[in-house]
């Protein structure tokens, strides 16, 4: 017998089904270490194996006292009897999310849908110390893991995600843009890991808004989401079948530093008149601020607009329409289903006017046909949401506890 045809005999081919096997009860425990209770088909459908392979691996499962099973609660898809959901015996996992903009750090330990075990959230100035954040961040995961009663060491921590505002280069973590003076050059996941003494997953913060409202909030059941975050900066985040899209460097997205006016003032990116320039919240509040005097801030200004003051109307409604035309190029390329606006000027009726009269005006007529244009529902935790999606599903960068 040749030595291929002994290398294939039948015995050989029984080790390989067992090796197969064997990765493929690896594949759905570590789906359910990471899961709320979830049904047989809702594995088949995540892990891509087959229905009668899942069946057979979850019944061994129970056999053996790993796995139990429950009754859900909410009706099978396409309706009927809600589904048998199984899950992991034993204490469940929690999340930590960690969300950093560029004037709060925001924490929560969540359980494995994403409720809330408790949260933190504290006011900082993020760009100017990233030591002092990221200090700051550890220090409200130890109160958060306490206030939850699970101990800083704990097995039961699934994962740790982490939003930061400004890309991060999606293969290396480091901070790639100068948006963030004192960041640039580092690995905020390493070193937050380091803090914490766990793997971190990283993203920027416009990524992890997306991946929070289409998990969790108001893209949930669209596959191809254009989230924008309208505040103190201008991004988007964007979801294309159903997967987040970085490019190659981690700065897709990166609307606000679309080129707006040649002649406009100089950008904190070092480019001339970016749209944030224009349209972001601080410099629509120095706009009125002649006329409403020294005291405006985002947040009146953005009630002014809600109570429907006409000059905070007026401004609101211009600051739109300009985001909206970038926003409809955007669509051209893209033709998404649905845009979901989010950031504190998500809250302002005439921004969102503004925006989809520019799509309606500038995107092919059936490419503006096909999508809605929608407020966030997450409101500010929507970046915290989002980095639980990231703790769960390891889709980010990773930053380790010590370098590579």
């Amino acid at each position: 017998m040749a030595e291929n045809d002994r290398a294939t005999g039948p015995g050989t081919r029984g080790v390989a089904v067992s090796t197969v096997r064997a990765g493929s009860r690896t594949v759905v425990l570590d789906l359910l270490s990471r899961s709320a209770p979830v049904s047989r088909a809702e594995v088949a459908r995540l892990t891509g194996l087959s229905r009668s392979t899942v069946s057979g691996i979850v019944q061994e499962l129970l056999v053996e006292g790993v796995v139990q099973e429950s009754r859900g609660v909410e009706p099978a898809r396409g309706g009927g009897r809600p589904p048998t959901l199984i899950s992991l015996r034993g204490e469940p996992g929690v999340l930590v999310g960690v969300d950093i903009g560029h004037r709060h750090v925001r924490v929560a330990v969540a359980d494995l849908s994403a409720v809330p075990l408790a949260e933190e959230a504290r006011p900082v100035d993020v760009d100017h110390s990233a030591d002092e954040a990221l200090d700051l961040a550890a220090e409200l995961v130890q109160q958060c893991l306490v206030a939850a009663g699970i101990g800083a060491g704990s097995d039961r921590i699934v994962g740790v995600g982490m939003g930061v505002p400004g890309p991060v280069h999606p293969r290396t973590g480091i901070v790639v843009s100068p948006i963030l003076p004192s960041w640039v050059g580092r690995s905020p996941a390493w070193e937050l890991a380091r803090r914490l003494g766990r793997p971190v997953h990283v993203d920027n913060d416009a990524n992890i808004g997306a991946l929070g409202e289409v998990r969790h909030g108001a893209a949930r059941g669209h596959s191809d989401v254009i989230y924008v975050k309208a505040s103190s900066g201008i991004g988007a985040g964007l979801v294309l079948a159903g997967k987040l899209y970085r490019g190659a460097t981690g700065i897709a997205g990166e609307i606000g530093h679309v080129r707006f006016d040649d002649d406009g003032p100089v950008c904190r990116c070092g480019n001339r008149g970016c749209l944030e320039t224009a349209v972001a919240g601080p410099k629509l509040v120095e706009l009125l601020q002649p006329a409403y005097g020294p005291g405006l801030t985002v947040g009146k200004m953005l009630e002014l607009g809600r109570e429907g003051d006409v000059g905070v109307t007026r401004i609101l409604d211009d600051a739109g329409r300009s985001l909206g035309r970038v926003i409809a190029d955007l669509c051209n390329h893209l033709n998404p289903e649905i845009i979901v606006i989010g950031g504190d000027m998500r809250v302002a009726p005439s921004f969102l006017r503004g925006i989809r009269d520019s799509i309606d005006r500038y995107a092919q007529p059936d490419t503006a046909r096909a999508l809605t244009v929608v407020p966030g529902v997450l409101g500010d935790r929507a970046g915290v949401v989002g980095a639980l999606v990231v703790a769960q599903d390891d889709t980010a960068v990773v930053g380790l506890p010590s370098p590579a």
